[in-house]
């Protein structure tokens, strides 16, 4: 990647964005962010321009700058996805730490933000807008779908199918050939042992539904 990047968003999941585009050796024109008290701030001497509409600096994706949606809200992940598409015609960048190992056939769509020490391993397929965090584990032949995100340290098994929108915590354990249903959520620490519902919220050792 030659263009420098726009960075929608200025926290949490941004400034991580950041220092992987940096370690890459990317560089982060500046951050959008639609909170004003952000605004003319630096982090780590890159500054927040401006708000995400802000149409000055808009114009410059795609022709001069590359884009990376950095929040951990699906549904602003999503507002900011489809903006990108409809009204510049690009799709957002990954950002991928430099330490994460990633096998030659596997397969990454657009716009994930895959963290230090992630591992996918042969033939799995990641798709587009993910949060992978730190030390997660992807065994062979695994499908992610869209707008997934996984915890730190999470460990998802051979054969796995994750439909789109899935939250799962923190060191949790999937085993072999389970299916996690869309939009379904997974707490931290738990070990999921069978397929999951879409919608469904389940926690513990075996994890079991939490009654709502």
């Amino acid at each position: 990647m030659e263009k420098p990047v726009i960075i929608f968003g200025s926290s949490g999941l941004a400034k991580a964005a950041l220092e992987i585009f940096n370690s890459n050796g990317i560089v982060v024109y500046g951050f959008l962010d639609d909170d004003e008290k952000t605004h003319n701030q630096e982090i780590n001497s890159v500054s927040v321009l401006g708000s995400t509409d802000d149409h000055g600096y808009l114009k410059l994706i795609g022709q001069k700058c590359e884009a990376f949606v950095a929040t951990d809200d699906n549904e602003l992940r999503k507002k900011y996805v489809d903006f990108l598409i409809e009204t510049r015609k690009v799709m957002p960048v990954n950002a991928v730490h430099q330490s994460a190992a990633i096998s030659q056939s596997s397969g990454i769509g657009h716009g994930n933000f895959i963290n230090a020490g992630v591992v996918v391993s042969n033939d799995s397929e990641i798709g587009q807008h993910n949060v992978l965090n730190s030390r997660t584990v992807v065994e062979q032949e695994v499908a992610i779908s869209d707008f997934v995100q996984i915890g730190a340290g999470s460990i998802i098994n051979s054969g796995v199918k994750i439909e789109e929108g899935v939250f799962i915590g923190s060191g949790v354990t999937v085993v072999s050939g389970v299916t996690i249903g869309k939009n379904a959520r997974i707490g931290a620490g738990s070990v999921v042992v069978g397929d999951v519902s879409n919608g469904q919220t389940v926690f513990g050792n075996p994890a079991v539904e939490i009654s709502k």
